[in-house]
Parts: structure tokens; sequence; C-alpha cells
């Protein structure tokens, strides 16, 4: 094993490092105290002023919390009007709920090929795969990298498809100095704990439509809706009528509390990870065995992840063996992503592998290293030197 081969067994790091970790502090758990000493846990005021500081924040008009990011996904989707025999157009290089929420909605989830640069879906891809079928498009921020959005909409514009920007990874990016949020029809941003603000869970969807608002609003919570100025009949106070079908998509009040509380640091965490990020393009830069992720003039990341990609034409092993390595000397790699249509599920829909030659040559390559605000200098400089330890042990 390598951790015997290298060092006389001795790992870079005593204690595990993990590749995301959420960030809490004192504030956070006052914000979550007092909401528990409320007389609100769930569909309460917490809830609205949290989507009141998300849209502010990304400049949008209206914002929709919803449990959890994939719980977005599928209410913007709902929201567009996607069903069966449309079809959606995505990356393939994203977590599986980016797909499975066009499913949900009977829809067909067709991807087209990334930028080997950026890794971002490649807007001359998405126009070879529009079909008189296509409904939307769904552009993914990888890694908090923003999509080329003016092309994207130059062709939404042409097709008239409804774009859904998955930027689950992109809070607090900028395209083109404008907020990711106010730019495409709807954008999803998650507020898992991996990510640059945390609910716990947690999900919204921004939008400056008030027609899409309104329809997510009611989709969130059973597709009820207790505007007396939009039933069909009114029986009196209590009355309130299903309209759709909905699903219950609530947020809590508590959730919100500690995302009301992130949200003051979210300019904190962002100049932070970005800070991690330069020294990590620093010690890497002259590193022949690895390509540093890319970042195009018109995108400032909030940085999500850090993925590196490997010349495995200069290594003695695969992808794999480095990983692993990598692990034993306690250093929480990760691998984003799958391609989507490999994963069984989708294999036995019918497609099939060769879909997206760069993304699945880039899958091969790639490695995520740890990136969270909380890392302190000594928690990078041991992902630096065990990055190159294990690859001058295998280096050829």
């Amino acid at each position: 094993m390598l951790e015997l081969a290298i060092n006389g067994g001795k790992p870079i790091r005593e204690t595990y490092l993990a590749y995301g970790k959420q960030w809490i502090n004192e504030n956070d758990i006052d914000a979550v105290v007092e909401c528990l000493k409320g007389d609100f846990l769930t569909t309460g005021p917490a809830v609205k002023r949290f989507e009141q500081k998300v849209a502010d924040y990304v400049g949008s008009k209206y914002a929709v919390a919803v449990a959890n990011g994939t719980a977005a996904l599928h209410m913007a989707c709902f929201a567009a009007d996607i069903g069966e025999g449309d079809e959606v157009i995505m990356s393939p290089m994203t977590f599986a709920a980016t797909a499975n929420c066009v499913l949900y909605q009977k829809g067909t989830p067709v991807f087209a090929d990334i930028d080997s640069k950026s890794y971002n879906i490649d807007p001359k891809e998405i126009e070879k795969k529009i079909t008189d079928k296509t409904k939307a498009v769904i552009p993914v921020d990888f890694t908090g990298q923003s999509v080329d959005m003016d092309q994207i909409k130059e062709i939404a514009a042409k097709y008239n498809l409804c774009i859904i920007e998955d930027a689950a990874h992109a809070i607090g990016t900028e395209y083109k100095g404008s907020k990711v949020g106010s730019l495409a029809d709807m954008t999803e941003f998650s507020f898992h704990p991996v990510k640059t603000v945390t609910t716990g869970e947690g999900g919204v969807i921004t939008t400056n439509s008030t027609t899409l608002y309104e329809k997510m609003i009611m989709f969130r919570s059973h597709g009820i809706t207790k505007d007396h100025s939009k039933l069909f009949y009114d029986d009196g106070p209590w009355y309130h009528e299903q309209q759709l079908l909905g699903y219950n998509y609530r947020i809590t009040d508590i959730q919100c509390a500690l995302g009301l509380s992130q949200m003051d640091r979210i300019d904190d965490f962002i100049r932070r990870r970005r800070e991690i990020v330069k020294q990590y393009n620093n010690a890497f830069a002259l590193t022949d065995e690895i390509i540093t992720p890319f970042e195009e003039d018109f995108s400032n990341s909030g940085w999500h992840l850090y993925v590196i990609r490997l010349k495995l034409d200069k290594l003695r092993v695969t992808r794999k063996e480095i990983f692993e390595a990598l692990i034993a000397e306690n250093i929480g790699v990760n691998v984003h992503y799958i391609p989507v249509y490999y994963h069984p599920y989708y294999q036995d829909l019918g497609y099939k592998k060769g879909l997206c030659p760069n993304a699945e040559k880039i899958y091969e390559e790639i490695i995520t290293l740890p990136l969270f605000p909380g890392m302190i200098n000594q928690d990078v400089e041991d992902v630096i030197n065990a990055v190159n330890k294990v690859l001058s042990y295998y280096r050829k």
C-alpha cells in the first residue's frame, strides 16, 4: 500500500480532511435557537425573510425557498410546463438530480457535451441537440463557474426555450459583473452543507417572472392556494382550494433562520474560497502531471469545487490509484461527476456511453480536492503536500 511505501508509512495528515463542510458559528446557533423559542417552526416569517434576502443578494424580483435543491429543480420544471414528450437539454457533468427532475415531469433529458476547458455545457452542442420537441435547457454552473449565458440566451430566444439555470454550485458567482440568479428565466440554488451557504438541506428558485413565481408558490404546498383573490369559489375565511397537483416541498423556519444567519457571511465565505483557490493554483502551476481549473474571462466564480485533471500519460497508474493514495494521506478527495447517463437507471432507459465524448474523457481524469471556508492555511498546505507527494511517487 502507498502509505507504507512513502515516508515510512506516515500519512501527511493525522486526521481526515473532508472535501467540503459547513461552517457554523455561534450566531448561526443563536439564530436557530431563537426560532425554536418562537411561535413558528414552519411556513412562518423566517421563510419570507430568507427568500427576500436571497432575492436581494442576487438581484432577482422573486425567490421561492423549498426543502432541498432537487425540489427546487423539480418545481422549476413544473413551472416551465415540461411534460410528456418534451425534451430538455442539459450537461451530463452534473448530479443526477438535474436530469431526474425532468423525468419527474415525464419529460426526456437530452445530454449535450461540455467544453473541454471550462467543463461547462458547450452552447454549440446545445444547438446541435435542438428538435421540435425541445422545451427547455438546463445549463449547469459547474464548480461555481458561470456558463456563457449570453450565448445560451441567444439560442433560447431563437428557439423559444425556457432557461432553468442549475446554479447549485454558484451562489455569489458573477457573470459579466451581474450576480448569477438574475439572468435566466429561473435559477436554482442549493443549500446543502457542502455548498457556500447552508440551511442543512434546502433550495431556492429565483425568477423575475410573476407568472412563474405564482405557479411555484402553489406547487411547493400541494397546489393549494389560500389567496381569496384567486379562488374559483369562496366559501368563507377558512376556505382554500387545491388548483393543481403539487407537492409538500415546504422549507422550515428553522432552516431559514440558519440560512439568514449564513447569508450574513456569504461574502466572507466566497472570499476565503477564492483565497484557497489562489493558493492551489500557485502551488500547482508548474506541476506537470495535472491541469488546474480554467475560468472564462466573463465568470467570477464563487468556487464551490476545485477540480484538478490528471495527465494520465505522465503517470504510472490510473486515476483510481491516485484517488486511493490521497485518501490514504487523509485527504478527502471526491469525483464530480459521474456522467448522468452512466448510471444503470439511465442505461435501462436506453442511454448509451459515447453520447458526450468530452465529458466522458474528462470524467476519467478528474479529482476534486478539499475546498471550504473553514479550512485553515495548514489544511491547504496539507492538501498541496499530499498531492505533490502522491504525484511524485507515481510519476513516470
